[in-house]
């Protein structure tokens, strides 16, 4: 399905406690896809460029696609109707087969380990690709709160969502790159 007109294609390229260990520990877990699609406004070259650092590293262990669609495309005045117009967007930009990952403050918390167990969980489904959504500044719509395979939120603390893509990636690093899912050593 190709991309809606307000979707920017950008294609250029927390430690486990001690003593609990993935369920995949060791063990070779195929590394799905990685789509991550994130509503906001135009990021800074700052937060571009550590985004592109992470993601060129990232793209050692699998493909990895960041998608950024625009905040508010229609320009609504009604938050309901700028939530929904984000919705469609996203819901566009997701295929049947993806498991999708909606990262949202009420979500279940999980630990630096559980995030290994999901991304080895995932690759266990069928699933083709694994689609992470962060949502503007208003939240989710409806259609990807019915359609997300799970709700995680990756802090106690409200994060914007530049600051969630941020810690997102850098979580998926980790648990891709280090020894947590049995791949090379962190570096």
């Amino acid at each position: 399905m190709a991309p809606s007109l307000s979707a920017s294609l950008y294609t250029k390229n927390s430690t486990p406690c001690p003593g609990r260990r993935s369920k995949y520990t060791g063990q070779s877990v195929r590394a799905l896809p990685i789509r991550i699609l994130t509503v906001g406004k135009k990021r800074s070259r700052g937060l571009q460029l550590l985004v592109d650092e992470y993601i060129d590293k990232l793209r050692y262990y699998c493909c990895v696609d960041d998608i950024q669609i625009r905040s508010n495309p229609k320009n609504a005045r009604d938050v309901r109707a700028q939530i929904e117009d984000e919705d469609m967007d996203v819901m566009g930009l997701i295929r049947f087969d993806d498991w999708v990952v909606m990262l949202d403050e009420h979500g279940l918390d999980i630990r630096s380990d559980q995030m290994a167990d999901l991304l080895g969980d995932a690759g266990n489904t069928g699933a083709s690709r694994l689609s992470f959504c962060i949502g503007g500044p208003y939240g989710h719509g409806q259609q990807l709160r019915e359609r997300a395979n799970i709700s995680i939120k990756l802090s106690s603390m409200v994060l914007n969502h530049q600051i969630a893509l941020i810690v997102l990636i850098e979580q998926l690093y980790r648990k891709l790159a280090g020894k947590t899912l049995g791949y090379a050593a962190y570096a």
